[in-house]
């Protein structure tokens, strides 16, 4: 019994969607600690960075997991079957619960590169970076996630057959186009034809839904009106609140609590790579409004926390304002 089958068994499947520059290491700890969903997926990770001598170590970082990531997928992206299979065959080694193919970001950079949701538009090119994966797994289940199209919604009704006849062990479908990212609503209403099609042509497969969920509440609720449904992704929706696989509202002082968690978190991971490389401190202030919103002078802290340059100057300004 693979992973999506064994959470299968319990209800609704909750998964924190992968999101770049977002789902590292240290934030998927702060979600534990918040409370985790069932499931964590890594940030994308090349296949092409992971077959070169250059890139494999920026790959092995981006794979690296913590004691309470577990279960996690690990996700990839490309256009290369053959570094599919790469990568693939080592995920099992480094912990990993399985591997999940992204065949649905946007950014205009993966796509240029041919991956992501580029590669709905090489549905044969997918499929065979899909066999490879398969292939070369080494038992662990292979699941896709993607978009409904490239350029129109209608697009659904070939691009989804075409992944579902390859029988991957979950299919998360973002419920916009590429074209559309995600400025209109997520479309939900063709929820009961996706279900149809998914138990017409691959009844085993495991389907998730992601877009606009921003709470379980939410996400279980699609999933209990719509029977054939397995689970959902929440995304922007973290942002909303750390604590969304919860019922619980944190106050300001937990959100607090979990910002000093977050440093510590980055800067154990700094020691831990000091031999190899300092992470930056730039890229934490992206996580700021999660943490730092909704009272009297949040805005000013958080304009102090961006003018920042290290973990500890970010303590001792958040320090001023708690004191």
């Amino acid at each position: 019994m693979n992973i999506w089958e064994k959470l299968s068994q319990a209800g609704p499947i909750s998964v924190l969607a992968p999101m770049e520059g977002v789902t590292d290491i240290c934030f998927r700890q702060v979600i534990a600690k918040a409370g985790r969903p069932d499931l964590f997926f890594t940030e994308f990770t090349n296949v092409s960075s992971y077959a070169s001598e250059k890139g494999r170590a920026n790959a092995l970082e981006r794979l690296e997991i913590a004691p309470t990531d577990a279960p996690i997928i690990a996700q990839i992206w490309g256009k290369n079957p053959d570094h599919f299979a790469e990568i693939t065959s080592a995920l099992k080694d480094l912990g990993f619960s399985g591997v999940d193919l992204n065949f649905g970001c946007p950014d205009r950079h993966v796509n240029k590169a041919g991956g992501g949701a580029a590669m709905i538009r090489t549905p044969e090119l997918a499929v065979n970076c899909f066999r490879n994966a398969v292939e070369h797994s080494n038992g662990l289940p292979v699941s896709i996630k993607t978009r409904l199209g490239f350029t129109y919604v209608d697009e659904y009704k070939e691009w989804l057959p075409t992944l579902l006849q390859e029988h991957p062990a979950a299919l998360t479908i973002h419920l916009r186009t590429r074209k559309e990212m995600s400025k209109v609503p997520a479309h939900y209403e063709l929820i009961p034809d996706i279900i149809r099609l998914k138990n017409e042509i691959s009844p085993k497969t495991k389907l998730l839904i992601n877009g606009d969920i921003s709470n379980h509440i939410q996400g279980e609720k699609l999933v209990n009106d719509n029977p054939g449904l397995d689970g959902y992704m929440i995304g922007r929706g973290i942002f909303q609140n750390p604590y969304c696989f919860t019922n619980h509202q944190p106050t300001r002082e937990e959100l607090t609590e979990l910002l000093y968690a977050h440093l510590d978190f980055f800067d154990k991971n700094n020691e831990k790579h000091s031999n190899t490389a300092t992470y930056s401190f730039e890229p934490l202030k992206h996580y700021f409004k999660i943490y730092v919103k909704d009272f009297p002078g949040a805005s000013e802290l958080r304009q102090r926390l961006m003018e920042c340059h290290s973990t500890s100057e970010a303590r001792d300004t958040i320090n001023q304002y708690t004191s």
